[in-house]
């Protein structure tokens, strides 16, 4: 019942969904990031049974060992097909049973002989046969045999609690599986209408994405200022940015040459300043020197060798520079303030401006297109919203949904059944597994018993109540199992039979997928069908839709789409063919018309400022002369040193007015070099770098200028040429990121409706819990551990019998014994004792 109910719903899903549609996962580029809800269900998809699943794998162990045929796979389909003649191929059939059928025939004779046997060695012993007279003949090995005996049945008696564990374990386990049957029912359904009530939910919000992915083309249609222009922009800026960086530096650079020129004229003039007032000082100390070198003292030996050193060395007090000589820079200055009456940076900005609107231009340029785009988007998003009225889905599935209510109430009605029954089937395990109790407890009593008051010097005449009392329920454990056995061995058999063969021919075939192996067999269920799922689905056989295909499908948690190739009855790519538009849409940018030709980076009058510039001069100048000038020190000799040395001669003079006003001169000096030589000295400095830094720009200006103008026409020449590539290029890719925005959804779309949208994984999980969990797992593995603990058991009473009956004969008490006469003289005659005590 299980397993129809299984296919049943597998089979009126695929029928009741044959026309699906949408949805999916992916992430679009920039923000726009698409991904379909996930949908919870509550059904476990895997089953684990715990610990007692270490003995359910025995007893499948057992049962491969018994069964190692393969699955008859062609006996199956024979019999589906009605082809096969039980009585002439029934020969297949047992060869595939005879493990079964063996084990079978051994169980029911064990059920139709110890009966039979019992109610023999019941009449053998009621005419003191067969260990039924109560006379037991001594042995030399009497002491071994009683204890080989009792060790064996302690041993047989072991074996068979395990199996009654088994039983009781199987039982009790069964009980509590049955028990959770309810709540995997509700699960289930409530999985299953998850999934119903889900998928058009799904789909719905799978087409409102077109909303999302529309506003976000929108924005970038209206930010194609942004976007467009500046992408065009972008791509002229390597070409264009440079030069007119190099015209607006060669700009500043105009203005930092006139400055850099007053400066250095202006420096030169206030030179011609401080150098004639120092040659001035220098001629006044010189005279002054003179003067007192003109005292009479000067003539007297040896000042006069001092003072005619001092007249020599005054030839070096003089300037050493000669500004004069220098040519005046008042035409370069002219020539460049001529150059300045044009505003060179004013003609750049005017170029950066008209570089900078390209983007504007871009967007004035582009409205009516636009706004066609936009119509065609709308128009598209019209069939977006067609689809989800096109796709045939909402009747199908309040078709299913009442499919789900029919079961459901069905399973709900006849649950309350099952469950009564059972608590019939367990209390009646209950009971076979009491009996084989009572039996096992007999023989522990008995060992018990019979071990604890066996006394060794004790007659068997004379044996003690206690052991007497142990060989009793040895022989009554005997006797309730010749009583019940047979019984128990018919509940194994039966068991066993069913168990087994739904084991091997419904829960591993189903786990291998042999099953739908058989179910998918060309024209099996329907002679006229090649494909009975696709006949079904789509009325046409042909298509090679199987079950197992399906199944496998629905476990990956695939969606129906795809599961039952429903692209055979509606192919969804064909109405989410967005090629159409796509291809308006490229041909509206490829058309796109903007012009932006009319770029001017530098008008003539630009042109001819440069040129100017270049012949002002200014690269001509002699800066070499004014460097060398400007490098030397200002006087012949340092004053400071003279100073020095004029003070020591004065020094060595003897004291008077000469001594005196050469010390004088030698402070005058002093004061000169502090006062105008290094303030000259400074000024100097200045100078010498700045005309450096006017010859270090005036250098090769002729050819930067003309490197300037060359690199103009060629960016104003590439504006000319190859700005309408630009634009076409640009305007590919800012149509194509606009078509993708659109491909990247419709490729989701189409994703989600074949591979997520209706993700069959709850029915697979069904059709899992019906046969795998429920049939398999909650019935049939507790069953066969059932059986296999009970027959286990049962099978033990065969030696466990035999034992206590020999174990009885030295823990009972006896009514004679065997007396031996004459020991004393080597006799060994005996005659037989009797008791005259009471049993």
């Amino acid at each position: 019942m299980a397993l129809l109910l299984g296919f049943l719903l597998l089979l009126e899903l695929c029928s009741d969904t044959s026309a699906l549609g949408p949805l999916s996962s992916t992430k679009g580029s920039d923000v726009l990031e698409f991904e379909l809800p996930a949908t919870n269900y509550e059904t476990k998809h895997s089953y684990k049974a715990g610990p007692i699943g270490v003995l359910f794998k025995m007893v499948h162990v057992f049962l491969r060992v018994v069964q190692p045929n393969a699955f008859p796979e062609d006996i199956l389909r024979k019999i589906l097909q009605k082809k096969f003649d039980f009585s002439t191929e029934y020969e297949k059939i047992i060869y595939y049973e005879i493990g079964i059928i063996i084990c079978a025939v051994l169980g029911l004779l064990f059920v139709f002989l110890m009966p039979l046997v019992g109610f023999c060695f019941g009449l053998c012993r009621y005419c003191n046969k067969c260990g039924g007279e109560m006379h037991q003949r001594q042995k030399k090995n009497g002491t071994f045999l009683r204890k080989y005996f009792t060790v064996s049945l302690l041993v047989i008696c072991i074996f068979i609690s395990v199996g009654i564990i088994y039983g009781f374990v199987a039982n009790h386990h069964l009980r509590t599986q049955i028990e959770k049957t309810r709540e995997l029912a509700d699960s289930n359904f409530k999985d299953l209408r998850t999934l119903l009530n889900g998928t058009p939910e799904q789909i719905n919000y799978v087409l409102s994405q077109y909303a999302t992915t529309k506003k976000k083309a929108f924005s970038d249609l209206d930010n194609i200022k942004s976007l467009l222009g500046s992408g065009i922009h972008e791509q002229l800026r390597p070409k264009v940015m440079p030069v007119l960086d190099d015209i607006n530096a060669m700009a500043e650079a105009i203005k930092e040459t006139k400055e850099a020129l007053l400066n250095v004229n202006n420096t030169l003039k206030e030179l011609k300043k401080s150098t004639a007032q120092l040659n001035t000082s220098l001629s006044d100390v010189k005279m002054n020197v003179e003067q007192s070198l003109s005292d009479p003292m000067c003539s007297v030996p040896p000042v006069a060798t001092t003072c005619n050193s001092i007249q020599m060395s005054l030839s070096q007090l003089d300037d050493n520079i000669n500004l004069d000589q220098l040519p005046s820079l008042d035409q370069q200055i002219d020539n460049i303030n001529d150059v300045l009456q044009t505003d060179l940076s004013s003609l750049v900005q005017q170029g950066y401006k008209s570089f900078n609107d390209i983007p504007e231009m871009v967007q004035n340029q582009t409205t009516d297109i636009i706004s066609d785009i936009k119509s065609t988007l709308n128009s598209f998003g019209s069939d977006i919203e067609n689809i989800g009225e096109q796709i045939p889905i909402q009747d199908k599935l309040s078709n299913f949904m009442g499919y789900i209510n029919d079961t459901e109430t069905y399973v709900h009605r006849n649950l309350p059944t099952l469950e009564e029954y059972d608590s019939f089937r367990w209390l009646g395990g209950l009971v076979v597994c009491s009996l084989l109790t009572l039996m096992v407890v007999f023989y522990y009593l008995g060992l018990m018993c019979g071990m604890c008051g066996y006394n060794r010097n004790a007659s068997p005449t004379r044996r003690g109540c206690v052991s007497n009392t142990g060989g009793i329920f040895l022989m009554a454990g005997v006797g309730v199992s010749f009583l019940f056995c047979w019984v128990l061995m018919a509940i194994v058999v039966l068991t066993f039979v069913i168990g087994g063969n739904m084991e091997k021919l419904v829960c591993e075939p189903y786990k291998n997928r042999k099953l739908f192996q058989i179910l998918d067999t060309p024209y099996l269920l329907n002679e006229n069908w090649k494909y009975y799922l696709s006949g079904m689905v789509f009325n046409n056989p042909d298509i090679n839709l199987t079950f197992e295909q399906v199944y496998s499908d629905c476990k990956e948690n695939k969606g129906i789409y795809t599961t039952l190739k429903l692209e055979n009855s509606y192919n969804i790519s064909e109405h989410l063919n967005f090629q159409e538009h796509a291809g308006n849409i490229g041909n509206d940018f490829k058309n796109l018309n903007v012009s932006i030709d009319n770029i001017v980076l530098l008008d003539e009058v630009g042109r001819r400022n440069l040129m100017d510039f270049s012949s002002s001069g200014v690269d001509t100048i002699d800066y070499n002369i004014y460097l060398a000038e400007m490098g030397k020190a200002p006087t012949k000799v340092n004053l400071l040193s003279f100073a020095n040395d004029l003070e020591a001669k004065a020094d060595h003079l003897p004291q008077g007015s000469l001594k005196q006003s050469l010390k004088s001169n030698a402070q005058t000096i002093r004061t000169i070099h502090r006062g105008q030589v290094i303030p000259l000295e400074q000024s100097m400095s200045t100078i010498y770098q700045s005309i450096k830094e006017l010859q270090h720009k005036s250098s090769r200006l002729g050819v930067k200028v003309v490197n300037i103008l060359s690199s103009l026409d060629s960016a104003q020449d590439f504006l000319k040429t190859r700005i309408s590539s630009v634009i076409v290029e640009e305007s590919k890719k800012y149509g194509n990121t606009i078509v993708e925005y659109f491909e990247r959804y419709l490729q989701w779309v189409k994703f989600s409706i074949t591979e997520q949208i209706a993700a069959c994984k709850p029915v697979a999980t069904a059709l899992d819990s019906a046969v795998d969990v429920f049939l398999c797992s909650y019935v049939i593995d507790p069953l066969n551990l059932f059986w296999f603990g009970i027959g286990k058991a049962t099978i033990f009473l065969l030696p466990a019998i035999i034992f206590a009956v020999k174990l009885a004969k030295y823990y009972r008490r006896m009514d004679s014994e065997d007396v031996y006469d004459d020991m004393e003289n080597g006799n060994i005659g005996f005659h037989r004792h009797h008791s005259t005590q009471t049993v």
